[in-house]
């Protein structure tokens, strides 16, 4: 990727994988679904059962060949997310609450300025944290291990 190219890739996303969103340009402009996956890297989103296309596959070794109907992506400015209260499409912002949560907030013309919940599926891990400790792993007893001492200075370094 040129610097060009960098330059205009979104640095703060509003959109995130399993948001409702409608679709405000295109061929399937109007309809609403759930997004499925973000590609950061392309600006772009898909979003499931929306914007297909007949994708053309070779036959080849372990696989079958024809033509298949794929959900390609759509730009992430040609997608805006559902309020939930009204069911418009809306802008988001960002707000603090009083316990310092950062949470989403509809925002525009006819948005009711409610919270934007956090979808279920990025609660998901898709790869579960090791339980175990690996080969790699540094053991319990040498992390808790105190190896400074702010009042006597011992554990610094002689310069």
């Amino acid at each position: 990727m040129g610097w060009k190219a960098a330059e205009k890739l979104i640095r703060h996303w509003k959109v995130v994988r399993g948001d409702n969103v409608m679709i405000i340009r295109g061929k399937d402009k109007g309809e609403t679904g759930v997004i499925k996956r973000v590609v950061r890297s392309q600006n772009r989103v898909i979003v499931e059962g929306k914007n297909l296309v007949k994708k053309h596959i070779k036959q080849g070794q372990g696989h079958e060949g024809g033509i298949f109907t794929v959900e390609a992506p759509i730009h992430a400015s040609n997608v805006q997310v559902l309020d939930p209260v009204t069911g418009k499409p809306c802008k988001i912002g960002t707000k603090y609450l009083e316990d310092g949560t950062k949470v989403r907030v509809s925002r525009g013309i006819g948005a009711s300025g409610s919270i934007i919940p956090r979808p279920e599926i990025l609660k998901i891990r898709v790869t579960p944290r090791p339980t175990v400790a690996g080969p790699k792993d540094t053991p319990m007893e040498l992390v808790r291990e105190k190896t400074y001492d702010a009042k006597t200075g011992r554990g610094m370094p002689e310069l």
